[in-house]
């Protein structure tokens, strides 16, 4: 912040000036230009037709000039902040790298704002010392309202990402952002998005999943509320697995004991596809669901499998789907193992949790009717 001590002169820096003659020049050459024809040009008096028609010609040709020059300004301030908050949004929700340690990734988000490219939404993937990790979450509410949680959930992650060891250290420290969060919206903290809150702040919350790929190709997910992802192998889209969530950040305290899922191996070729819920609960014009696991089945035929062809897939059929953007946030984040086979396959994927005798499909994964 710039500070100005009391009682010291205020000057205005060369430059600011210098930046504003520019913008001055066209505005008052054109008043100049109209002053001087009415003082000094005799047709500025003639009551004649003729001379009436050329001063109105004069003066209808000075306005529309300065008209075009203040719409000139504007488009080029336009353009300058909507390139600023282009790079502002990236740099939250930055794109994907094409690989990570041997993994294709590729990834897309659709905001339900119209104009805004992030929203409640969010997803990082980081290659670490402990493997790739992973993260897709969905925040209460959507749109600009929600980036302020989407920022710090993502800030804590790519930190904790390398600075843990276990996978549990990393959903720990999300979740001590979370709280930090909710605490300072709660002590009345401004939102910097200027979009109001579909709810109190204390009734904020956000789904997460955490994934770990091994470089022997296993996964390892923790999830709290999210929908399970969809696994690419052969011909099918299965989900990778189908145990009970934990419960979302935010409202509820996470458990002491958090056990990681063991999801089995991530084959050569076999792909991932992380999701949000507004894929699977877009509707078309009848109100009908999205159709995802049957598209990504369609995608999981196509040759040459790649993240970019699923998402092509995807983003094509949910967009005929809906008839335009869809009501709600999507993203949707796409793995794929390039790596040379060889690996040492790990255990298969658990369909329980340890503590759960009998366990029930999450609600995310039961077919829309």
């Amino acid at each position: 912040m710039i500070r100005f001590k009391p009682g010291a002169p205020r000057r205005v820096p060369p430059r600011f000036l210098s930046s504003r003659v520019p913008t001055l020049a066209v505005p008052t050459a054109l008043g100049a230009t109209a002053v001087a024809y009415r003082l000094t040009c005799p047709l500025a008096y003639d009551e004649a037709l003729g001379a009436r028609l050329v001063s109105s010609a004069v003066m209808c040709a000075i306005v529309t000039g300065l008209v075009m020059h203040v719409r000139r300004r504007l488009l080029r301030e336009l353009r300058l902040v909507r390139r600023a908050a282009e790079a502002a949004q990236s740099a939250l929700l930055r794109p994907p790298p094409p690989r990570v340690d041997g993994l294709a990734a590729a990834a897309v988000h659709l905001s339900a704002d119209p104009g805004a490219r992030i929203g409640g939404d969010l997803y990082e993937v980081v290659a670490t010392e402990h493997g790739v990790r992973a993260v897709i979450g969905d925040v209460r509410g959507h749109g600009l309202g929600a980036v302020t949680t989407v920022a710090a959930v993502l800030g804590s992650f790519r930190e904790a990402a390398h600075d843990e060891a276990e996978l549990a250290g990393v959903l720990r420290r999300l979740e001590r952002a979370m709280d930090r969060h909710l605490r300072e919206q709660a002590r009345g903290g401004h939102d910097p998005a200027g979009a109001d809150q579909d709810g109190p702040p204390g009734e904020e919350f956000v789904t997460v999943l955490l994934l770990e790929i091994l470089p022997d190709g296993g996964v390892r997910a923790l999830n709290c509320g999210h929908p399970w992802p969809y696994l690419l192998t052969g011909a099918r889209a299965e989900p990778l697995a189908r145990t009970d969530p934990l419960p979302p950040l935010g409202p509820f305290p996470l458990p002491s004991e958090l056990p990681v899922v063991p999801c089995g191996p991530l084959l050569p070729g076999d792909a991932l596809v992380l999701y949000t819920d507004g894929a699977e609960e877009a509707r078309d014009a009848e109100g009908r669901f999205f159709p995802l696991r049957d598209i990504l089945t369609e995608a999981a035929r196509e040759h040459p499998l790649t993240p970019r062809s699923v998402l092509r897939t995807v983003l094509t059929a949910l967009l005929r789907h809906t008839v335009g953007p869809p009501k709600d946030d999507v993203a949707l984040l796409i793995l794929r193992n390039e790596r040379q086979a060889g690996g040492t396959p790990v255990e298969l994927c658990a369909t329980t949790r340890p503590t759960t005798a009998q366990p029930h499909p999450t609600p995310h994964l039961q077919s829309p009717a």
